[in-house]
């Protein structure tokens, strides 16, 4: 049985941690859980153990401090520790604003704590306009990497995992399990990819400024947000299909992104009088007061487009597609502030299409809505909250033992484990991803049998940077492209060096952190 630290107890560490850490409790994985925030979240936390009933959280409030800070700020330091020590804590999940994750990270592996780390792994303010911050998402990784493989030399038993549930999602592992399936038979990886995210997360004009969670205001925005889920899943559904002579080891990423300026051109101030009378008097600012307080803010919308190459040639072509302004169920002007993560009509809207050369197409869809079943009752259906169904083909010309089409659905995807039945929902994922971490702290899995090590997020990392890299080099009038090693392992390989535009850009050592 185990102690763990939260840092950053908001609307996802309360809906998705903190509930299978109680349920850990059940278990016998999980002893003392105590949290850390910063004081504007009192009355969130206060109003959630409130509701919880029985065991209350315990919470320490710490004081803000900038997001460049390559090291915890003194008072911070002594604060956390203090807390490790009075508390015996053995690991520590970091649920922060994605900024701050990599100083949290330093700071536990330096005394030996395990850590489970939410994605994104890094971003830093502005990298969607600063080539430099944009680079320094990936040198975060390295650095982070080489400190993690040196505290694992005092401390062997120390892990970082990260945060990503679409790996412990039985979707996806079997449509892993059937690209490497083709792969092994014909030698072919896979040719294309196509994802695409929409989470219908519709702002008004003036929470662009007046709402903070899961904004634009940072430099950063849906790559950063939810993105990072996607540049990981990518690569680890590719790497299923790579056999030896067709490794990846480069990437060119081409990011486009919509920006706030642009969202508001799509639907102006006017747009949104009519389509709500209460606009005019709960909206204080003017079209060009936003249109000022927003030119550098981060993306709204992103498609990205990549080409993986092995040895200079093009083995795959594929695109990440990461919406914010798609398909919502919110009707409403005012904000339900109690619930940001899930309360204002955010609905997931997702595919994936994977072509492996002539031999076969993997479709993944989720198209839900909320409030329950469909028309006609199914629960798990198209158009339901819990859609979820993957088609495959196969050519069956080319092998006859193949079927030629088949549908995988909300039943077929639903498998048993040791700990129980596991569904296709992301939830679920989560849950599982968790209780992955929770069994190996406490000497019941083996790092072998992780999913998610910090090891394994080169490639991720290096896509996310790939497009915050290609955005902000369009924003100085630079090279839209960007040219990225791709292997899994940096080997200490120079990469290229990004544009600098007209401005001066900060010292990488200001903001690597």
């Amino acid at each position: 049985m185990k102690n763990f630290l939260v840092v950053g107890v908001g609307p996802h560490a309360r809906r998705n941690h903190l509930p299978t850490l109680s349920a850990g409790r059940a278990a016998g994985l999980v002893g003392t859980v105590i949290g850390v925030d910063l004081p504007h979240a009192a009355d969130d936390i206060a109003a959630f153990n409130a509701a919880a009933g029985g065991r209350r959280l315990p919470v320490t409030f710490i004081s803000p401090f900038d997001p460049t800070c390559r090291t915890l700020p003194a008072a911070v330091r002594d604060t956390l520790d203090a807390l490790v020590r009075e508390h015996a804590i053995d690991a520590v999940v970091v649920s922060t604003e994605p900024a701050f994750h990599m100083v949290y990270t330093h700071w536990a592996l330096d005394r030996g704590l395990s850590v489970l780390l939410d994605k994104p792994l890094s971003v830093h303010v502005n990298c969607s306009v600063d080539p430099f911050r944009a680079e320094a998402i990936l040198t975060d990784f390295d650095e982070v990497l080489r400190r993690y493989e040196s505290v694992r030399r005092v401390h062997p038993e120390v892990l970082v995992a990260v945060q990503c549930q679409r790996r412990h999602h039985p979707a996806f592992l079997r449509m892993r399990k059937l690209i490497a399936e083709i792969a092994d038979e014909t030698n072919c990886p896979v040719t294309s990819v196509q994802s695409f995210h929409s989470d219908g997360q519709w702002r008004m004009p003036n929470e662009l400024i007046d709402i903070s969670y899961h904004s634009f205001d940072q430099g950063y925005g849906k790559c950063a947000h939810s993105g990072y889920h996607f540049f990981d899943i990518v690569p680890w559904l590719l790497r299923a299909g790579e056999t030896p002579g067709k490794e990846l080891d480069s990437v060119e990423v081409h990011a486009n992104f919509s920006r706030p300026s642009d969202f508001l051109a799509q639907l102006d101030l006017n747009d949104y009088a009519r389509l709500f009378p209460e606009f005019e008097a709960g909206n204080p600012y003017t079209q060009n007061q936003l249109l000022t307080a927003t030119e550098s803010f981060g993306e709204v919308d992103a498609f990205v487009s990549m080409v993986f190459k092995s040895g200079g040639r093009t083995m795959t072509l594929g695109s990440i597609n990461l919406v914010h302004n798609g398909f919502s169920q919110r009707g409403h002007f005012t904000p339900a502030r109690a619930n940001l993560y899930k309360g204002n009509g955010r609905v997931r809207h997702e595919s994936h299409t994977i072509q492996q050369g002539p031999f076969q197409a993997i479709h993944f869809h989720s198209l839900q809505t909320l409030g329950g079943d469909t028309h006609d009752g199914d629960a798990y259906g198209i158009g339901s909250q819990g859609h979820v169904e993957v088609h495959v083909f196969r050519n069956s010309g080319f092998n006859s033992r193949w079927k030629k089409y088949e549908t995988l659905d909300y039943d077929a995807l639903t498998t048993m484990s040791a700990s129980g039945l596991e569904e296709p929902t992301q939830s679920s994922s989560r849950r599982r991803a968790m209780e992955e971490f929770l069994e190996y702290v406490n000497g019941r899995r083996s790092r072998e049998e992780m999913s998610s090590e910090l090891v394994d997020h080169r490639r991720g990392s290096t896509l996310m940077a790939g497009a915050y890299l290609s955005a902000a080099q369009q924003w100085v009038d630079g090279p839209a492209v960007a040219q990225l090693d791709f292997r899994p392992q940096d080997d200490g390989a120079t990469r290229p060096t990004p544009h600098r535009g007209g401005g001066s850009a900060p010292d990488l050592m200001d903001v690597s952190l």
